[in-house]
């Protein structure tokens, strides 16, 4: 009985493919111009977003790089210090996310500019 869903999914699969071809076709013959239409305006938002990304990077680095510094002085490896930050149930940059000692490494990294930055961002 699986075997026939599948089937069944598999050629309604193909059917719809096959009509959003058939439509983009029929659309450029009329005409339409088909993708986007001012990619100017993709790469800025693109850019706008790469930077919020960093301004929030930058922010958690303020937040919880302290209390990774204060572990490495301590002398506490990267993977000890990410057992401890899953121990005590300290949120990662994405919430629900899983500590690793790459993501500790590369938070240690941004240190020094996270705490530079304090200016206002303009995203302009």
């Amino acid at each position: 009985m699986l075997h026939i869903h599948a089937a069944v999914a598999e050629q309604e699969r193909r059917l719809i493919a096959q009509r959003t071809r058939e439509a983009l076709a029929a659309a450029k013959a009329r005409g339409v111009r088909l993708g986007n239409p001012r990619p100017d305006r993709l790469r800025h938002a693109q850019q706008v977003g790469a930077r919020m990304n960093q301004v929030e990077a930058n922010e958690f680095a303020r937040r919880v790089g302290p209390i990774i510094q204060g572990y490495r002085r301590q002398g506490m490896s990267l993977r000890a210090i990410v057992a401890e930050l899953s121990r005590q149930r300290i949120p990662t940059a994405r919430e629900g996310g899983r500590w690793h000692v790459t993501t500790v490494r590369n938070l240690l990294k941004r240190m020094p500019d996270a705490l530079q930055s304090n200016a206002p961002v303009h995203l302009a």
